[in-house]
């Protein structure tokens, strides 16, 4: 479980975060959701420990992150794994070696141990074969699915994913979500990720964390966001005429 407590972020005058109060349970997809600016980005680099925050805590399993030393830091860095927005694979490794990276900055594993847990992760995500190709031959869906390889090849106890569907079509944005929410419940893992993608929200938000201007503003499941008459919430989620009319026939079907 990833708890965190009155978490307070400030650039200057501009106040991000405002007491962000939340918890992250392991085995289930954890959606971060608001508009540009809501606070969402800086909240989730806090979360990584890419930035300092200014208050609150955020514990890992009971493990509070500024109480770590350096050392204590770097163990708790390799049992997280992140799935950037834009895959942010090595051009110039191939797929395998891509999938390996984390294994080589981590452990101490022999190479043919390497190569035993990268066979796995890539057969997992339905790559097996690819390993000798280059990311420019992959596809962005193929290339998603090697850097949620990569993201899981450590066994993390913690998944962080950015904007996972940005840049793919519906279809094969379905099939990283249900990957996503297939391997987190596999793993149990605590996933978390940072997203605006409704479609997104409505298959696989078994939380979801509503932030507006660095406030908490909601939090529930994608069965109860159907049922909220808080307006931020329905403004943003209920925006177009297609959600309106799927939250008017949920409503209707469980009167």
């Amino acid at each position: 479980m990833i708890e965190v407590k009155d978490l307070h972020k400030s650039f200057g005058d501009a106040h991000v975060l405002k007491g962000i109060s939340t918890s992250f349970d392991k085995g289930k997809t954890n959606l971060i959701i608001g508009a540009s600016g809501s606070g969402k980005t800086v909240f989730i680099k806090c979360l990584l420990g890419l930035i300092d925050y200014d208050q609150g805590t955020i514990s890992y399993d009971g493990k509070i992150y500024n109480e770590l030393n350096e050392s204590q830091k770097r163990d708790l860095r390799a049992e997280i794994g992140m799935v950037f927005q834009g895959s942010a694979l090595f051009d110039s490794m191939t797929i395998a070696e891509n999938v390996m990276f984390p294994l080589r900055m981590f452990t101490k594993q022999s190479k043919s141990e390497m190569e035993d847990r990268v066979d796995v992760v890539l057969k997992r995500v339905n790559l097996d074969g690819a390993h000798g190709k280059m990311p420019s031959e992959a596809s962005g869906g193929m290339q998603k699915r090697v850097a949620i390889a990569r993201a899981i090849v450590n066994n993390p106890k913690y998944l962080f994913c950015d904007e996972p569907n940005s840049g793919l079509d519906p279809n094969t944005a379905i099939v990283i979500d249900n990957l996503i929410q297939e391997i987190t419940d596999e793993y149990q893992m605590v996933t978390v990720i940072n997203s605006h993608d409704m479609n997104q929200v409505m298959e696989i938000g078994e939380k979801i964390v509503f932030l507006k201007h660095g406030v908490k503003e909601w939090e529930g499941s994608r069965e109860t966001i159907f049922k909220t008459d808080n307006k931020a919430v329905t403004d943003f989620v209920y925006s177009s005429e297609l959600f309106k009319k799927v939250r008017k026939m949920y409503l209707q079907e469980n009167q």
